[in-house]
């Protein structure tokens, strides 16, 4: 998932990978354009802790509070 421009964004993206990973999902980079990120999030299935899951929801929530930390210039987050 490179985000060869922004190594803060590039950080961020990288450790959110680790976490949905963790549960079977993946994260793809769509753009970086104008303050607004897209990405692809495929959720993972765990079917001994369904609930362990994160949902596109919490995703989106995570890498806002993540990237207003690491890379404030990043304003807008759109999962697919």
């Amino acid at each position: 998932m490179p985000v060869n421009t922004d190594p803060s964004v590039q950080t961020v993206l990288d450790n959110m990978e680790t976490i949905v990973a963790s549960e079977g999902g993946t994260l793809e980079f769509v753009s970086l354009d104008d303050g607004e990120l897209k990405m692809k999030y495929i959720k993972g299935i765990n079917e001994e802790c369904p609930e362990c899951v994160p949902d596109h929801d919490m995703v989106s929530m995570m890498m806002r509070s993540s990237l207003s930390i690491y890379a404030p210039h990043v304003n807008t987050v759109n999962l697919e």
